[in-house]
């Protein structure tokens, strides 16, 4: 199997799995259990590792706190924000393209009396700044904007919205799951007040995730999506994942930002679009993370091509909603007909894949492509048609 579906997840990292495995097994205490050795002990990985994340951020350990995922985290935050803000505003903007779990969250609260404001993009997925900046209003009381798209690695410029949301006094939350790990975020330089993301996106372990709440004068107010004992502050009650919590510290460590993926990804595009027509990378124009590529092929359903193509792991969307057969919300947004978002493939590159695997990745395309075109009245019926 040829794995390029690293935006769905990730393979565990070899020194992730060997961080891991004493905390499974011999270092097995309760992290807030510290009045003995094996509970002091876990308590000093988790604050160990929880160090090493706001390093990898440049933020104060006390500003990290640890989640089971981005999932949770923004469920936390959007219906934390809209519980403790709604006094002052009821306002919530966001973008037609965001994860569904955004979506869907802001749906709830939009039937608990929110006023939702999901931002337009253009045919490259590309957010107009203006229209953000005029959105805002009295009653705004968070935006919430990705800082890359999940299905075509999108990259919205997150420090001009931090810069507009600051000018407005506005809190900006950024779900930064597919970015973090691909581009260095560097969170004094970009002042976005919370930042979520997953362990399982960059070849740590799933189940585990941070979530990052800018401390300020004047306190950021969340209420908590999971009541419990006091651990994290009172913001997240539950014990301790401490395997996953060391996991997650171990794979920002080992993250390499100078690997091949955006090469192999280059080279995979170009490659693909010499060889077959009707071909198109949306966005390719557009600021990309550099693993991402969402291909259309025009006249050759994603889901034939995948059934086609038995041993590359691939997929025609976010792996959120897989089973749907609606077509991509996403590419939907950047205003693809429902045909050619049917006809659209995400591949996306790890730096454990190599340029043999891409290759032949080309090569099968290639054939499972001509193949479907071939076998197809409709496509026939096309080319004739253009070709008058």
């Amino acid at each position: 199997m040829i794995y390029l579906d690293n935006n769905a997840t990730t393979y565990i990292a070899d020194e992730v799995f060997e961080a891991i495995l004493p905390y499974l097994k011999e270092e097995y205490g309760n992290a807030s259990s510290i009045q003995h050795k094996l509970g002091r002990s876990a308590n000093h990985a988790v604050e160990g590792a929880r160090a090493i994340v706001a390093n990898h951020l440049n933020v104060k350990p006390k500003e990290m706190m640890f989640t089971s995922g981005s999932t949770e985290s923004i469920n936390m935050v959007l219906k934390g924000v809209f519980e403790r803000y709604h006094l002052k505003g009821n306002h919530i903007i966001t973008c037609q393209t965001e994860h569904k779990a955004v979506l869907n969250t802001c749906e709830y609260l939009e039937k608990k009396g929110a006023v939702v404001s999901y931002l337009p993009v253009d045919p490259n997925g590309k957010l107009d700044l203006q229209l953000l900046r005029s959105s805002i209003n009295e009653r705004t009381i968070l935006v919430c904007l990705m800082a890359a798209n999940n299905e075509t690695g999108i990259i919205h410029p997150i420090e001009d919205i931090a810069e507009i949301c600051q000018q407005n006094d506005t809190l900006f939350f950024c779900d930064a799951t597919q970015y973090i790990g691909k581009e260095k975020l560097d969170l004094q330089r970009i002042p976005i007040d919370i930042v979520c993301f997953s362990g399982h996106k960059l070849h740590g372990p799933k189940g585990i995730g941070a979530l990052f709440i800018r401390r300020k004068s004047k306190p950021i107010q969340i209420t908590p999506l999971i009541h419990g004992g006091n651990q994290e502050h009172g913001l997240r009650g539950g014990t301790y994942h401490s395997s996953g919590i060391v996991g997650l510290a171990k794979a920002l460590e080992v993250i390499d930002y100078s690997t091949n993926a955006s090469t192999l990804r280059d080279y995979f595009e170009e490659s693909l679009l010499a060889h077959i027509d009707e071909c198109r990378v949306h966005a390719i124009c557009h600021p990309r993370i550099p693993n991402t590529s969402n291909i259309l092929f025009r006249g050759v359903k994603g889901s034939e091509l995948m059934t086609n193509l038995p041993n590359i792991a691939l997929s025609s969307g976010s792996a959120c909603v897989s089973g749907n057969r609606d077509p991509s919300h996403v590419l939907k947004a950047m205003h693809l007909s429902d045909e050619d978002a049917y006809c659209s493939l995400r591949l996306s590159f790890s730096r454990y894949n190599t340029k043999a695997e891409v290759d032949t990745v080309i090569q099968e395309l290639t054939d499972a492509v001509t193949k479907i075109r071939n076998s197809s009245p409709l496509w026939q019926l096309y080319k004739t048609e253009k070709l008058k």
